[in-house]
């Protein structure tokens, strides 16, 4: 009896270590950070995709920005039929999150090269040029 109740335990710990790993790496293969990025639009320009909301972008966005579709009001999710999956994607918000979450959905959608560069004023900072 004992060794069984152990044997559950560690399974199941085993199984939340895993799960953690794995929910973990996905983010970790999709964010990158400025210098980064830098190098990646050299080699392959892609597609630039400001999350943020029409407000924000407004305020103040990249000047080689493509798109902005805004990830809390839905545009972002119903853009997706209209991109291509061939394409490389770069996506940015205020800090990263919305970004991060951005990238997921195209993840899961199959879009495999999608990149999380982070905020927009860590970008700004890092060098690359604003646009109003």
């Amino acid at each position: 009896m004992r060794t069984v109740k152990w044997t559950t335990i560690l399974t199941m710990l085993a199984g939340v270590i895993i799960l953690s790993a794995c929910s973990g790496n996905s983010e970790s293969q999709t964010r990158i950070n400025p210098e980064t990025f830098k190098e990646k639009i050299q080699e392959t320009r892609g597609v630039i995709i400001d999350v943020r909301t029409a407000e924000e972008y407004q305020e103040g966005h990249l000047a080689l920005v493509d798109y902005n579709y805004n990830l809390l009001n839905g545009d972002f999710e119903a853009q997706l039929d209209s991109l291509s999956k061939d394409e490389t994607y770069y996506l940015y918000c205020r800090t990263g999150n919305r970004s991060g979450q951005a990238a997921e959905i195209m993840k899961n959608n199959g879009f495999d090269k999608v990149y999380n560069v982070g905020g927009y004023q860590q970008l700004v900072d890092s060098g690359f040029e604003s646009a109003e």
